[in-house]
């Protein structure tokens, strides 16, 4: 059998493969499939007989697949999803008004930019619909990188990644976050080596503050000392409005957040705010015009 006669036999199956790797169970699988147990088990054997090898073996209450279906499976999956991104490309290619984008972005960028952004877009657009993605800089850069994203709004913007396009849309001060009544809370500017014995409240790795924040301190000729590490920016602030340490942060705005003094450093410090995309890919048109309007909006078309 040639092995285009065998995949023509394989890929009416593809479904049945990523079912049985993911759940471990006959039963579990024809129930995701949404077909009847018997109807999964004579296609598990007729691939079996095609491939002219088991697929399965025995596993406790359940199965597993051998290496061969193993392999076949992780093949099914990718092929699989660029299936799905087809299909998705080619229905909305009829019907734009309603597609869907995929949007990753930093938590801090969803109190005021994210909100904005999509206002704008939803006023003219109120049928497409979104799926929003928080996370670390680095999970977003990985799930771009992965397919798993249609576009991020990341800071600051990668240049170790020659397969993603960045455009940067605005640049964001880094100030020095400190309790109300701490001996720094009343200058006018820090420099960053005057921070050299205090404790911090940072970002966990991953996250681009975090980053900045490690490069910042190095230049300045010191390891910063950490007394916390949290996931988000207002759990950071809070503790440092409880005195448990300083942190480096962008500005809070609107306002002054509660309990905390937001002191500019010298000389002073920023990071471009930008939207990354994958080079080289198709985009659906929903995907596309918001591209294009989170760029013109930012004044970056």
């Amino acid at each position: 059998m040639t092995y285009d006669s065998l995949s023509a036999q394989v890929a009416p199956h593809l479904r049945l493969l990523v079912a049985l790797r993911a759940t471990g169970n006959v039963t579990r699988a024809a129930e995701l499939l949404g077909v009847p147990q018997p109807t999964v088990s004579r296609r598990i054997a007729a691939l079996a007989d095609a491939l002219g090898a088991p697929l399965t073996v025995p596993d406790g209450r359940g199965i597993r697949l051998t290496r061969a279906a193993e392999l076949l499976a992780e093949a099914a999956e990718r092929a699989l999803a660029a299936v799905d991104t087809g299909v998705r490309l080619a229905r909305e290619e009829v019907a734009p008004e309603s597609g869907h984008v995929v949007l990753g972005f930093l938590h801090l960028l969803g109190r005021t930019l994210v909100p904005t952004l999509l206002r704008g877009y939803r006023a003219r657009y109120p049928g497409v619909r979104f799926t929003l993605v928080q996370g670390s800089r680095q999970d977003m850069l990985d799930r771009l990188a992965g397919g798993e994203l249609d576009l991020a709004l990341l800071a600051p913007l990668p240049s170790e990644a020659p397969s993603l396009v960045s455009a940067g849309l605005a640049e964001e001060e880094i100030l020095l976050s400190v309790p109300t009544g701490h001996r720094l809370a009343d200058r006018r500017q820090v420099r960053v080596a005057e921070l050299a014995e205090e404790e911090f409240v940072l970002l966990e790795p991953g996250y681009g503050v975090r980053t900045l924040t490690d490069e910042l301190c190095a230049a300045a000729g010191f390891t910063p000392r950490i007394a916390f590490e949290g996931q988000e920016s207002d759990t950071v602030r809070g503790l440092v409005a409880a005195g448990l340490g300083v942190a480096l942060l962008p500005r809070f705005g609107p306002g002054t957040p509660a309990g905390v003094a937001e002191v500019p450093l010298n000389p002073p410090a920023s990071r471009t705010i930008g939207l990354v995309w994958r080079a080289g890919e198709p985009t659906t048109p929903a995907v596309t015009v918001f591209r294009d309007h989170v760029l013109t909006t930012a004044g970056r078309k």
